[in-house]
């Protein structure tokens, strides 16, 4: 299992402090508070809330992740916050990109080699329960993070927390 860790006593402590403020708030807002990446954050939840796993495992994961149904995607930057929801592409490799294209509001190009290690994040948000699979470049932030989507009453769909979870398993 690959592990995210702070890289100082210091950035733990502001990471862990910052945490403690609001722990089921957005973790971005949480590591800026902090002056630390989302990882740091992501390093000093509680055990178990972010399993981390080595980059090689995206093939496997991107695959089981492509036969979940309609998922809701984010991609989160100090500028935009977007979501999409849609099915998962299955994917391809060429002229340098992964390449997603199909069926879904979803496609475009991601540099795959840049994506250092992959988070499995089962943790509280805003009150309730929240499950997603964040892709983790080498600067400490997600490229994209993928969600276990909510029902109309706003709980999570249970078929997909249990692929969810079996997943989160498979992979370590």
């Amino acid at each position: 299992m690959a592990v995210i860790s702070p890289s100082t006593p210091a950035r733990s402590e502001r990471a862990l402090a910052a945490l403690a403020e609001k722990p089921d708030g957005v973790i971005e807002q949480i590591a800026a508070k902090a002056d630390v990446t989302p990882a740091e954050i992501l390093a000093v939840l509680p055990e178990g809330a972010a399993v981390v796993v080595p980059a090689e495992r995206w093939e496997p994961i991107w695959k089981d992740l492509s036969s979940w149904g309609d998922i809701l995607m984010i991609v989160h930057t100090e500028d935009i916050v977007l979501e999409v929801e849609g099915s998962l592409p299955a994917g391809s490799e060429g002229h340098g990109w992964f390449n997603i294209h199909g069926d879904s509001p979803i496609g475009g190009h991601i540099r795959k080699e840049r994506c250092v290690s992959i988070a499995f994040v089962d943790r509280g948000f805003h009150g309730r329960r929240s499950c997603s699979v964040w892709f983790m470049n080498a600067e400490g932030k997600a490229m994209f993070k993928v969600f276990v989507r909510r029902d109309k009453e706003r709980a999570l769909i249970a078929e997909q927390v249990t692929r969810f979870e079996a997943l989160r398993e498979a992979s370590l």
